[in-house]
């Protein structure tokens, strides 16, 4: 399928082995937000951790890079086994794993065993996540993918908006690593969720059946592909930007700008509503106003927050520039990944849909996890190198859709 195409394709009904739309929608929904789940109820606690490992800033936010090189390894292997073996079968069985290391985590007794165990738990919660966006393609394509995707964002979006509010909460009845035995029993309840809910999507007769080297033979096609390359970049581009951003605000606001962890939580809160609206806003352009433009559209928005966040941190404004700069960047993911992702699914056959996720998957979290430590390299007392990791991201992220992309669909970015 051409991009042109794409871009204003008409709604396709999903087969019947996809259930009920809403029930759809809140499985999926809730498998995407594994990640944010994972990442963000524990952000109020990263100072408290700290201390109470008796380790530094850096090495605390090397939990959060494991687990996002664990969500990056596990969508490796999921993908391409959600293709030759069914959705559902690896589905159940990260749920499973997932539980299991998060409880491992509540009991870490140093920030070294923290480390690999939240590599674990990444790993395993991948497969919700991998296989979440390899079911929409088995069911959608174009526009109607990209329509879906973005009311995923609208269950998706909560999680962020909840999680370090709820963090934030339990962290005044509970020490921190009662937050991890509260992500298993989430584990648990969507593992019975996905059972229940959500049916095969990828029959016997349509699945992948050359094995391994089938499956590294359509990674490698897809890596070639110019067009798949660029949107993959450009979606783990501007996914840095905003890891960098999860990573490094909890340190940046609580301990140079004076926010209480609750403080915290509502700012972080906002801008994860700002990403929820933008997705929906998204969701109602698509048909109407081509793809790439809405890609564009979110591309200029984080461009432009980047802008205002190295201007607020260099010039001294406070919170009064920084809040806002770190909503823009938070704000324009809503329009960048669903776009991007459906047009990087676009026209892709159901037998390789798990192993473009993969590879989507793989992209994004491998260069958010290597971005979120830039944040803390200049120690805890100064904003600049959050300020700086941001706003390269930011202008790199429509940098490489543009040049990825051939001449004329270069112009409609």
């Amino acid at each position: 399928m051409t991009e042109a195409a794409a871009s204003s394709g008409s709604d396709l009904s999903p087969p019947r082995a996809g259930g009920r739309r809403p029930v759809l929608v809140l499985v999926l929904g809730a498998l995407t937000a594994l990640a944010p789940l994972s990442i963000d109820m524990y952000l109020p606690a990263l100072p408290r951790m700290s201390a109470d490992l008796s380790t530094g800033a850096v090495q605390t936010q090397l939990t959060l890079t494991a687990c996002v090189v664990g969500l990056a390894l596990g969508q490796a292997v999921a993908g391409p086994l959600s293709d030759a073996l069914g959705r559902r079968r690896p589905l159940l069985a990260g749920l499973v794993l997932y539980a299991a290391a998060s409880l491992l985590c509540a009991a870490a007794p140093t920030v070294e065993t923290l480390i690999a165990l939240r590599l674990v738990q990444g790993a395993a919660g991948a497969a919700g996540i991998v296989i979440a966006r390899a079911v929409v393609r088995d069911l959608y394509d174009g526009v109607a993918a990209a329509r879906f995707f973005s009311v995923l964002m609208l269950v998706n979006g909560l999680a962020p908006i909840l999680a370090p509010v709820l963090g934030g909460q339990l962290l005044r009845i509970v020490p921190w690593p009662g937050v991890f035995a509260v992500l298993a029993a989430i584990g648990v309840a969507l593992f019975l969720g996905s059972l229940l809910g959500l049916a095969e999507t990828l029959p016997a007769g349509r699945r992948e059946t050359g094995g391994l080297r089938a499956a590294a033979a359509a990674g490698k096609a897809l890596a070639r592909d110019r067009a798949f390359a660029g949107y993959a970049l450009t979606i783990g581009l501007s996914f840095g930007a905003l890891f960098t951003y999860i990573s490094g605000s909890p340190f940046v606001l609580q301990d140079i700008y004076g926010m209480s962890p609750q403080g915290f939580s509502i700012a972080f809160g906002a801008n994860s509503l700002g990403i929820v609206a933008a997705g929906q806003a998204g969701a109602l352009l698509a048909g109407r106003v081509a793809l790439v433009r809405l890609l564009a559209a979110g591309l200029a928005v984080v461009a432009a927050g980047g802008a205002v966040l190295m201007a607020a941190v260099l010039a001294g404004w406070g919170l009064a520039g920084v809040l806002p700069g770190l909503f823009l960047v938070a704000a324009g993911q809503g329009l960048i990944l669903p776009n991007a992702t459906a047009l990087a699914l676009a026209g892709r056959p159901p037998r390789v849909a798990g192993t473009a996720s993969a590879l989507l998957g793989v992209t994004q979290f491998a260069l958010g996890g290597a971005a979120a430590p830039l944040a803390g390299v200049a120690g805890p007392g100064t904003a600049v190198p959050m300020a700086v990791t941001i706003a390269a991201l930011a202008v790199l992220a429509p940098a490489a859709a543009v040049a990825s992309r051939a001449p004329r669909a270069a112009a409609q970015l």
